[in-house]
């Protein structure tokens, strides 16, 4: 049986401290899906990868984007690099570990899947 999902990597969330994660942190969880999306304006890092919370608001049927934050500059050149090819929906991001009480840069942990290209 082939697999649906094939574990790629696992991070932290750079630069939470600096973005929407305040706003909606009752809202995540461990298990909680994000979108990635590229940022390739970004003057501090040409592979910027931003990390975002998509909350649906059921009365108005709209979404709304949250930042939360980054993929670390050490770790997104590849991502960067497929979503610049047009894979956007190659990868799945989810919550894997929520620390409270932890610095900034290590409260919220990120495993990033590659899915089955029949699922895209």
């Amino acid at each position: 049986m082939k697999a649906k999902k094939l574990y790629f990597t696992e991070c932290h969330l750079a630069g939470r401290q600096y973005h929407d994660a305040d706003e909606v942190w009752d809202k995540l969880k461990v298990g909680t899906t994000l979108v990635l999306e590229r940022e390739e304006d970004n003057k501090h890092d040409p592979f910027a990868v931003k990390v975002v919370f998509r909350s649906l608001d059921k009365k108005t049927d709209r979404t709304e984007d949250y930042l939360l934050g980054y993929i670390p500059r050490a770790e997104n050149e590849v991502i960067a690099n497929f979503l610049d090819m047009g894979w956007t929906e190659v990868f799945e991001c989810r919550i894997s570990k929520i620390c409270p009480d932890a610095h900034y840069e290590n409260q919220i942990r990120l495993t990033i899947r590659i899915k089955r290209n029949g699922q895209l």
